[in-house]
């Protein structure tokens, strides 16, 4: 019987909104505007219209602000409804974000 691993995340991601821009798909070509479910320095989650492949690589930028990365995409989720969910890993991370969470929450992002 295979073994499964739970692998645990080095960082926590915060729950947040972000309008963000991706493109690079290959079978869909152009930039999608979105958002993002969550956060961290190392990644995000990020609703989308378009079926990616876990491997895939794109380009990200957040809108406000001036990070850019290119990114690994980690995982495709059907949403209920319409769209995607993708899990991405940052890997050339570019310019300086700064999110503080909700207030009292005590946590803060810097990318």
């Amino acid at each position: 019987m295979p073994k499964s691993f739970a692998v645990e995340r080095l960082e926590k991601r915060v729950p947040m909104e972000l309008a963000v821009q991706i493109s690079g798909n290959e079978r869909i070509p152009g930039v999608e505007t979105s958002f993002t479910e969550d956060v961290s320095s190392r990644g995000a989650r990020v609703v989308t219209v378009r079926r990616w492949q876990p491997g895939d690589r794109l380009l990200f930028a957040s809108l406000p602000g001036d990070f850019r990365a290119t990114a690994r995409v980690a995982y495709c989720q059907s949403l209920r409804g319409e769209g995607f969910a993708i899990g991405l890993e940052f890997l050339e991370p570019a310019g300086q974000w700064v999110i503080h969470s909700p207030v009292g929450s005590g946590e803060s992002l810097h990318g």
